[in-house]
């Protein structure tokens, strides 16, 4: 019996050993910015990261936007079809199969705060997330990412064309169909 009670003690001491052992792998020591580490010749903490690193930590900058194509468009809707309308909905209502199914139905992208947003908030929202989205970052190269951000684009303008960009029979158009029952 006490050879069991001892056996139970000693089990007990050796697992708390253990719990020990994991919260110091998870609280690990590090160095702040600025600095100073032994382990170092100059003994600064800071170290720049090495040539061709690749950020993880969302401070990848939109590269510049290149020229509007079809080709462009073209591939920016094959990338939104793929990895956006299953939430955002084909037309960027936030109607996706996704959100029809119970998942939280992201903003429409005809929203006056998503179309007054830039680009690079969009570009950044596609690479890193946004509360429910999963990150695409990994997914999409920054230049498929550039063309789903012109092809939403595309989308809102087809919503918001101003009239004075409307060509002459398509304003007359839509001045009737206004009138006959405020259809848009």
């Amino acid at each position: 019996m006490i050879a069991r009670v001892f056996l139970a003690l000693s089990l007990v001491v050796a697992l708390a050993g253990c719990e020990r052992g994991m919260h110091d792998m998870y609280d690990q020591p590090k160095y702040k910015r600025g600095g100073e580490a032994p382990l170092f010749t100059d003994r600064v903490a800071s170290r720049l990261p090495p040539e061709g690193a690749v950020p993880v930590d969302g401070t990848e900058a939109m590269p510049a936007p290149p020229p509007l194509t079809m080709a462009l468009l073209e591939r920016g809707r094959d990338r939104y079809t793929i990895f956006c309308a299953p939430c955002h909905g084909a037309g960027g209502d936030g109607d996706g199969m996704v959100a029809r199914r119970g998942f939280p139905a992201p903003p429409s992208y005809h929203q006056a705060r998503l179309r007054d947003a830039d680009d690079a908030h969009l570009y950044d929202v596609i690479t890193r997330g946004w509360g429910v989205m999963y990150p695409y970052g990994d997914r999409l190269s920054p230049a498929d990412r550039q063309a789903v951000v012109a092809y939403i684009r595309a989308l809102q303008f087809s919503r918001h064309v101003p009239a004075d960009r409307l060509e002459p029979e398509d304003l007359a158009r839509l001045r009737g169909l206004t009138a006959e029952g405020g259809k848009r």
